[in-house]
């Protein structure tokens, strides 16, 4: 669990916690906004009574200190992959490979990472939406300007994405500092007009409200379960900061100013009823009311870009892990890892966060759609965590089933409560989730069927090179690189070049850029180099799934090694001496006739011409593997599926 860095102390210790405000607690820290708000108004709110005031109160500190505190502060971090978090990352640390067991795990991860997109789509409009509104609060003859605007701030800042978040995240920490003091600092003002509000700090409270309210108090805890969103972005991110800046931060600063305002809002609620329609507002003094929907606005663009930039990493490692085609991903910082920005995922969300908040036109609609997928992603986290305790930590069975058990049974809980708001609008997470998960399986079975093709129809290199010894054909001046995904193979498209060509380089590369289930792969152990006589050499690249491939950089990497006398001996070229040779899959899907069984493995027809506008659409491996274009040689092939 352990991974030789050196945790930071003092000076740097603080900083990195000041960092991780902004983008770690972006997402929970907006939840002030709305979450109490939304348990005592709409279908599922109970009625504003002292009890029910204090009976909430003691529900959301409860779960805030179990499920963050507890689940994701205490335990999970522990759950770390060579120091990066997320579902993806805890994906690749508890699937054994090759059986039913991890093959099953892949998909019950795989649907957790898809669902974390319809989050990604949701915190922006409804934190967005939620700070804007508070001008009804200052003046109700704004309120027609609550729209526009939301829609205006949210393009400005997918606009904006493409400039890359290296100036705008130097200030995310300080922005979100100023959020957490300022409510803390209201919230104490709340406290202070009426003191006994604190008392709903007893566990007493809570279980008083589940006795009176029976069943219903699934129905709040839906709303309850808004003061928690944002664990699993709290996990997925503790790759950029360490655990100690995390829970620094989190018991420092984050825990006491989300409470102290809760605590505020439901003292301001005990004194004024009335208020209830938007309490974190009415809680605001007039004289600042302004000044604090600016900066609730400021906070509500920090927590979308953390989501905005965690959609992009988490698509990064689902093509890094084949289980996305590729796309266009641009490097915004030529200094900072990890800043990235992908123009398609960009633009998608952004369609559908101006779709949702023109479809639910306030905040109180909108939380009907929230949490759904988030429940379902920490449900899968809290699978997946058992697995890796019992499998990779060998923890006992005493053990892991306690702490397990106890986590499933909350994520249980919260998940009913909120899928009864499905029809409310839970559907829309789940079925953005669902056609994420559709996709990524689509994908991933897909290309197992093409490998599974191409390595049937290969000629096994110790076959093939001793073939061209004795055949000798004829060699032309030159280094020519053949990529392939399939190693120790004459890939098809060498196999082609030679058969319609009559000829092959002096040298010939045969590259293969695998993908490893750790975040990066350290230089030392990126390339392997093997050479295979008659001027044939078998290059394997290894990439991190935080890593993206650069095949110029193999190269260089390669003409190092070979300055090295110790490595084999290999081609010492520059990219203007190098022609590389890449194949072009054109999938034909086979027709079948009614009631003909399907081959083991295949897919359906409607699937397979899923898989194929997948495949067409996908970025190019000349730009994916930084290639220069006009260095490439595409030959394409035919494959049945």
């Amino acid at each position: 669990m352990s991974h030789g860095r050196t945790p930071p102390s003092g000076k740097v210790l603080a900083g990195l916690a000041l960092t991780a405000l902004g983008v770690v607690y972006g997402d929970i820290g907006t939840s002030p906004l709305y979450a109490l708000k939304e348990c005592f108004n709409g279908p599922n709110g109970v009625v504003l009574t002292r009890d029910n005031v204090l009976g909430v109160l003691s529900l959301v500190f409860w779960s805030l200190n179990f499920v963050i505190s507890f689940k994701y502060i205490a335990i999970v971090l522990q759950a770390d992959n060579r120091g990066e978090g997320g579902i993806l990352a805890l994906l690749a640390l508890a699937r054994p490979r090759g059986s039913n067991v991890g093959r099953g795990l892949v998909m019950f991860g795989l649907f957790g990472a898809a669902l974390l997109y319809g989050d990604g789509v949701i915190t922006p409009a409804i934190s967005v939406l939620s700070a804007v509104e508070g001008l009804h609060v200052a003046t109700p003859a704004l309120d027609r300007w609550v729209i526009p605007l939301t829609i205006g701030i949210l393009s400005g800042l997918f606009l904006m994405q493409r400039r890359g978040t290296a100036g705008v995240g130097a200030v995310f920490g300080p922005i979100t500092f100023v959020w957490f003091l300022s409510i803390a600092a209201i919230g104490i003002n709340g406290i202070v007009g009426y003191p006994g509000v604190v008392r709903a700090l007893n566990p007493y409270y809570a279980f008083a409200f589940a006795f009176t309210h029976g069943w219903r108090t699934l129905l709040v805890l839906g709303s309850v379960f808004l003061v928690v969103t944002g664990g699993e972005a709290l996990y997925a991110d503790m790759g950029h900061f360490g655990k100690r800046p995390i829970r620094l931060a989190w018991f420092a600063l984050v825990l006491p100013a989300l409470m102290l305002n809760y605590l505020g809002q439901g003292a301001l609620l005990l004194r004024h009823p009335e208020a209830v329609g938007n309490p974190f507002f009415n809680l605001v003094p007039n004289a600042v009311l302004y000044e604090m929907v600016a900066i609730a606005t400021a906070a509500a663009i920090v927590a979308s870009q953390a989501l905005i930039s965690g959609a992009f990493s988490l698509t990064q490692q689902a093509i890094q892990l084949g289980f996305m085609p590729r796309m266009r991903l641009v490097h915004t910082s030529s200094t900072e890892f990890g800043q990235i920005y992908m123009p398609g995922v960009n633009g998608a969300l952004w369609i559908a966060c101006v779709a949702l908040v023109l479809a639910f036109k306030s905040s109180d609609r909108l939380a009907a759609t929230y949490g759904v997928a988030v429940t379902g992603t920490m449900l899968i986290t809290s699978v997946l965590f058992a697995v890796v305790a019992r499998n990779r930590w060998n923890w006992s069975w005493w053990r892991v089933i306690p702490i397990t058990g106890a986590f499933l049974v909350v994520d249980t809980a919260f998940a009913g409560a909120n899928l009864v708001k499905f029809v409310q609008g839970g559907w829309f997470p789940l079925a953005a989730g669902s056609l994420l998960y559709l996709l990524m399986s689509t994908w991933r079975r897909g290309r197992q069927q093409v490998t599974a093709i191409l390595t049937e129809t290969a000629l096994p290199l110790d076959l093939f090179v001793p073939d061209m010894a004795r055949r000798k054909p004829h060699r032309v001046p030159g280094v020519a690189v053949f990529m392939t995904s399939i190693p120790d193979v004459a890939p098809a498209v060498l196999l082609h070049h030679l058969k319609h060509n009559k000829v092959l380089h002096e040298k010939v590369i045969l590259m293969t850029v695998t993908a490893q289930e750790i975040p990066q792969v350290p230089e030392a152990d990126r390339v392997q180099l093997a050479a295979r006589g008659e001027g044939f050499y078998q290059v394997t690249a290894h990439y991190g799934f935080m890593e993206t491939p650069n095949v110029p950089a193999i190269l260089a990497a390669v003409t190092e090694r070979m300055r090295d006398p110790g490595a084999a001996r290999a081609p010492s070229t520059g990219l203007h001496e190098v022609s590389f040779f890449l194949g072009r899959e054109t999938l034909i899907v086979a027709s079948r006739h009614h009631g003909a069984p399907r081959a083991q493995g295949a897919m359906w027809g409607w699937r397979a011409r899923l898989f194929g506008v997948m495949q067409r659409n996908a970025q190019s491996a000349t730009a994916f593997f930084g290639l220069p274009p006009n260095r490439v040689i595409e030959l394409g092939a035919q494959i049945q599926v």
